[in-house]
C-alpha cells in the first residue's frame, strides 16, 4: 500500500479545479510556503487546491548528521560533486503519488503546477520533467536540477514543452546562482521553455517574485482548464 506523505491544504475557493504541490527547502516544512498563498494575487486563477507536502526528517551529512526535513541527503556544499541519488529517486516517488492522488481527485495532470523551493526546487525539476503526464508547469525557486548527467536520457516527453518559471536570488549564499544558472542553460539547450528571474536577494523569495509567480499561475493554469 502506497503511504502519501503528511501535508497541509489550502483551498483558494470551493470545488478546486486546478492544484500546486509546493514542496519546501531543506529542514523547514510544509508550513514554510503555505503562509505565502494569501500573499498571491490569484483573482485570474480557477479555485486551486495548494498542497504543501512535509518531507521526511533523515540524518543530513553537511550538517554534521543532524536529523532533520530534507528531500534527499546532502554531501557537500557545491550540492553535486556527489549526490544522493537513491534519496532523490525514494522522494521523487513519494511526489509523484502525491500527483496521481490529485489526478485521483479529479483534478487533470495538465491542472497541476509543481513547486519547489531550494532542495525542493531541485525535486519539483527531477519529479515535474519526468512525469509521464504533462503538467501545466513548474515553479524552481533558488535551486538547481538535480542529477543532471542522467536528465537526458530520463525526461519525460509528456513535459518537453511544460511552461518552467525558474527564479533565484542574485546574493544567494546557499545555492549560488551560478549553479541555477547553470541548470537554466542546460534546460534551453534541450528545449525547455524556462522563464528566468534574477531578484536582488539572499535565499529567499522577493515582493516582486510572488507578483510573477501569480501571473505565471494565472497564465499556466487557465491554459489547462481551457485544454480539452
Amino acid at each position: 500500500m502506497n503511504i502519501l506523505l503528511p501535508r497541509i491544504e489550502i483551498e483558494s475557493a470551493p470545488h478546486p479545479t486546478a492544484a500546486v504541490i509546493w514542496l519546501h527547502g531543506l529542514g523547514a516544512d510544509g508550513n514554510d510556503f503555505a503562509a505565502l498563498v494569501p500573499e498571491l494575487d490569484l483573482s485570474a486563477c480557477p479555485p486551486i487546491r495548494f498542497v504543501f507536502p512535509h518531507a521526511p526528517s533523515i540524518p543530513v551529512t553537511l550538517n554534521s548528521g543532524y536529523v532533520m526535513p530534507a528531500w534527499y541527503d546532502i554531501f557537500g556544499a557545491d550540492l553535486v560533486s556527489r549526490q544522493d541519488a537513491a534519496g532523490i529517486q525514494k522522494s521523487d516517488r513519494a511526489i509523484s503519488l502525491l500527483i496521481e492522488h490529485e489526478i485521483s481527485r479529479g483534478i487533470p495532470a495538465r491542472n497541476i503546477v509543481l513547486a519547489g523551493f531550494s532542495q525542493g526546487c531541485a525535486m519539483a525539476l527531477h519529479t515535474g520533467l519526468r512525469f509521464p503526464q504533462r503538467l501545466a508547469g513548474i515553479m524552481a525557486l533558488s535551486g538547481y536540477l538535480p542529477l543532471a548527467d542522467s536528465f537526458a536520457a530520463e525526461r519525460a516527453p509528456a513535459n518537453a514543452d511544460t511552461p518552467i518559471f525558474m527564479a533565484h536570488g542574485s546574493m544567494d549564499p546557499v545555492v549560488i546562482p551560478a549553479r541555477g544558472e547553470a541548470s537554466r542553460d542546460l534546460l534551453g539547450q534541450l528545449g525547455y521553455a524556462v522563464q528566468w528571474h534574477s531578484y536582488p536577494m539572499q535565499h529567499s523569495v522577493h515582493p516582486r517574485e510572488v507578483a510573477d509567480l501569480s501571473a505565471f499561475l494565472a497564465r499556466v493554469l487557465n491554459q489547462g482548464s481551457d485544454a480539452v
